[in-house]
Parts: structure tokens; sequence; C-alpha cells
């Protein structure tokens, strides 16, 4: 295996200066922001967010007032961006290794202080591995929400760091982020190269792979927020990982006793009433949850715990227990792997 960590360090610190040194737009956001994204990116520092690398947009709702984490933060884009939807009152922590990039965040800290108008700085810059958070002091069951964005491909040890994750995060928190995921696990080989592995495409995690290691650290139902095919745009490259297909995945992982391992019915139902800033009218769970203000819609029990037992629990009037199950809930798209309506024959299983 490659020397991980000084590789990494010297392709952000010293291979690549700014974002358009990428050799492939694997670690960029290829994805327009939204409108009040775009505005709050606007009152990032410009050298900041030249230098910032990240496969998409890691800005969870609801966020006012919390404490959040940044892994991988880079010179500080995604930190300050969330600076500014937490609030004066909230708190963003950011964890790096590369010496560099924390040189160009940090020198901005008191620009993002008067910017925003903030009596003092509601962020924080720690370096560390962030496969060794355990190394920084931090205290267990103390994040709300986690965020990544196109950094845990970089790691080696990914089971370590979703157990470090669920470990920090509080009750009820949420782990949200983006990366690079594969279609198939990439070839031992080409993750011995090092432009691949800087570029997020040979440390990419198979889609199942990464499902399980979640699942294993306690994170029972990942939900996919967004996601979207990457093109490598570099033939060099391009040549060396085919076939292998890249996506970048936006996902969001709950920290909640209880979730099951499929989708389970109970007969409950929730309403959204408004209330989540830039969510007035809608408010979107995953990709297959989009709630209307006003309207009852039915849910599956894990999805109900993602609403009841998590920070968006004022947002919704929640109907229904857990006396009865119904069954799999067929609502998120799975049903019964046989047909129910075939006779039993007695047959071989050839």
């Amino acid at each position: 295996m490659i020397d991980l960590h000084k590789d990494v360090q010297e392709y952000y610190g010293e291979v690549l200066q700014k974002s358009v040194d990428l050799q492939t737009n694997a670690c960029c956001t290829l994805v327009a922001p939204p409108k009040h994204i775009k505005e709050a990116l606007a009152k990032v520092h410009d050298e900041v967010c030249e230098s910032y690398y990240g496969c998409g947009l890691v800005a969870p709702k609801a966020v006012e007032g919390l404490r959040i984490l940044d892994l991988g933060s880079g010179s500080g884009q995604d930190v300050y961006l969330l600076s500014q939807f937490v609030g004066e009152n909230g708190t963003v922590v950011g964890v790096d290794m590369t010496p560099q990039q924390l040189e160009i965040a940090r020198r901005y800290q008191q620009y993002h202080q008067e910017k925003f108008g903030y009596a003092q700085s509601n962020v924080t810059f720690l370096q560390g591995n962030i496969d060794s958070l355990e190394t920084l002091n931090l205290e267990p069951n103390s994040f709300d929400v986690i965020v990544s964005n196109c950094v845990i491909n970089l790691v080696q040890n990914k089971a370590k760091v979703l157990e470090d994750i669920y470990r920090l995060l509080k009750p009820g928190g949420e782990f949200y982020f983006s990366d690079v995921y594969s279609d198939r696990r990439i070839p031992q080989v080409l993750q011995q190269d090092k432009v691949l592995w800087g570029e997020c495409l040979s440390g990419a995690l198979y889609w199942n792979d990464f499902l399980n290691l979640a699942k294993k650290a306690g994170f029972q139902d990942p939900r996919s927020v967004k996601s979207s095919p990457i093109t490598v745009d570099n033939e060099e490259l391009e040549n060396l990982v085919f076939p292998t297909q890249f996506f970048s995945v936006t996902y969001r992982l709950f920290k909640i006793d209880g979730l099951e391992s499929d989708c389970e019915d109970y007969g409950q139902a929730v309403c959204y009433k408004g209330g989540i800033a830039h969510s007035e009218n809608t408010f979107e769970l995953d990709a297959h949850h989009l709630f209307e203000k006003g309207k009852i819609a039915s849910v599956c029990g894990n999805t109900y715990k993602m609403l009841s037992d998590t920070r968006f629990a004022s947002y919704f009037d929640f109907f229904g227990n857990w006396d009865t199950h119904y069954g799999i809930f067929e609502g998120c798209g799975v049903s019964m792997p046989f047909d129910s309506n075939t006779a039993l024959v007695d047959e071989s299983c050839c």
C-alpha cells in the first residue's frame, strides 16, 4: 500500500495549488448549488473557494445553533458555509491533515467573522488525520451533525472512520456527506497509484461494501439524498480505470437506536408543518421521500424514526404507534422476495 497519509498530504499540499489543477473532475462539485447556498458561498473568500476540493454539496438543513464537525475540511469552504447556517450561537469544527490547506483556512478566520457580523468566530480548525480521530480529544456524543466532502475515499481504514463518526455523534445525530463510489471493487494495482488515489478514484468504495460497512458501524439504514455519474475527462486515467464506473453520492446516516435493516410497516404517517429554512413548502429527507407541507404521508418505521428522533421532530406531526406490524413497507420500493400468489409445488430447487 502507498504511504497514504504522506502521499495525500503531498498531493493536496504541493502538487495541487488550486482546484483547477485537478486532472479529473471526480473531486469537483458539478451540480449548481441552490440560490441560498450561492449567496452564502459569495461571502466566502475567493482564495478559500479556489483552493477547495469537493464532489458534492454538504449543507444539511435545520442546523441553526448546532455543533458540526467537518472531516477533511481542506481550505475551509464548507466550514465557512456552515458557519453562516448554524449562526453565531452554533459552532463548526474543521479537521484536516494538510498544513497548506489549514493555513489558508485559518488565514481568513477573522475575515469571515467580520463578514458574517459575528462578535467572535464560531469556527475552529484542527490538524489531524480523520482515521485517527481519537488523537484529537473530541468528546464522544458531542456533535449534532458531522459532514465530509469527498474525503472518506482518501483514507485507508474506512470502517474505523465510520465507527469513530458514530461514536462522536449525539443520539439522533447525523452524518451528512458526499463521496465517490464505484460500481465494482477497485483492483489492488490501481490502489497503488498515487495520482488515481489523490484524484478520488482508486480509493472509492464499491457502493455495496459501503452499505455493509455503514451498517456494521451502527448506521442501519443509509439514505441516498442525491447521486450523479462521474466522467473522468482524462483519457489516460480513464483508460486505467476502465470499465469501472464512478458516482458522486450524498448520503445521510442517522445515529438512531431501533432502526431496522429493512423498511417495515407499522401503519404510521407524518405531516410536514413547514418551518425549515429554504424548505418552507416541501422537505426532502432523501431521494425517495419528499414531504409536502400539510399533506399526511404514510411512512415506514425507519423513516418515522428519522423524523421523530432527530432535530426534525418539531417540524412534523406524527400519527400512529408501534403496536401492530403489517409486514414490509412496500412504499419504499421493497416487497417480498417471492411470489405470494404462486402455489407450493413439490419440485427440486434447481
